[in-house]
């Protein structure tokens, strides 16, 4: 049943000074009282003081941006990204499941292989190849496992204001240096951690603290921003708006050269293809998610500003 108008609800976030962590603490901050905790406050790595920080705080809604991201130092650091990744994800469902609390938490693309022809749904089957990867599968299946109701929102290409990410690496490079190399076989939608951040808070708003709970749409939701684009195409369009604010770039778009994946070797595999079908969190939620392009200019003008 929806709650009644004068009780404030209570919203834990961890994670809060990562891209997405830093972004929910302003959208969700209208809902209710947000409590933010960055590392030091809540340790994914510790699961036995995160039960007794959700037993102390009873959040209505717990909200679980914070994750082992380090993906190329996953491949020889595995038993760290499955402790943060995989086994907090669980904790943090068991005790919203015996609170009664809605958990929301932030998947990937890579649990995919990358060698679908399409975009993936959620229904595809998973395959990931990397340790980051499996380890946020086993995030999901944790969730799955308790019982919990939760809203699983896959992303792909997340890029913020506050943190590092492709676009700032590419205005760094394309000030610094006269030509770039750039991978141009691997596709996805460059998605910014303010679209992530207002998608889940007005979910949260509308169909949960507001809504039936009884009839909560829980599950596992594909999260990206409209259209698709190669990291090669990416890095054009953000030296090309780049320029067209007037900053200073030694290279310009004509002068970042479409390179294959295979020439630019990482220690984690990456999927050729990221693309998350959004349908159903677009239908089930009335959501709409606008082209990547327009993200990523707003995001150009906060960081250039």
């Amino acid at each position: 049943m929806p709650r009644k108008a004068h009780q404030i609800p209570t919203l834990l976030v961890t994670g809060s000074n990562g891209q997405v962590g830093f972004e929910l603490r302003r959208s969700l901050a209208p809902l209710g009282i947000v409590i933010a905790l960055d590392r030091a406050g809540c340790d994914l790595s510790r699961p036995d003081a995160l039960r007794q920080l959700i037993r102390q705080h009873r959040p209505d809604v717990i909200v679980n941006p914070a994750a082992y991201t380090a993906v190329d130092k996953a491949e020889t650091d595995a038993e760290a990204a499955f402790a943060v990744n995989g086994t907090a994800a669980g904790v943090l469902a068991e005790e919203a499941e015996t609170l009664g609390s809605l958990l929301v938490h932030y998947s990937t693309d890579y649990v995919f292989d990358g060698r679908k022809a399409g975009r993936y749904v959620e229904s595809d089957a998973v395959n990931p190849e990397s340790v980051y990867g499996k380890s946020k599968l086993a995030g999901e299946q944790a969730i799955a496992k308790s019982g919990a109701t939760a809203l699983v929102l896959r992303t792909c290409w997340v890029a913020g204001a506050h943190g590092a990410n492709f676009a700032k690496t590419m205005l760094a490079q394309g000030r610094e240096r006269d030509s770039l190399c750039v991978v141009a076989d691997q596709f996805g939608a460059p998605t910014t951690a303010a679209l992530v951040a207002d998608v889940t808070a007005q979910i949260v708003a509308r169909h949960w603290l507001c809504g039936d709970r009884a009839t909560f749409a829980a599950g596992t939701y594909h999260l990206a921003a409209g259209g698709e684009a190669s990291w090669h195409a990416y890095a054009v369009e953000v030296l090309r708006y780049a320029a067209s604010l007037g900053i200073a770039l030694k290279a310009d778009p004509a002068s970042i050269l479409p390179i294959p994946a295979s020439e630019y070797p990482l220690a984690a595999p990456r999927p050729a293809n990221s693309r998350l079908d959004t349908s159903k969190l677009r239908e089930t939620f009335d959501i709409h998610l606008p082209d990547w392009q327009q993200g990523i200019h707003f995001l150009l003008d906060q960081i250039l500003s």
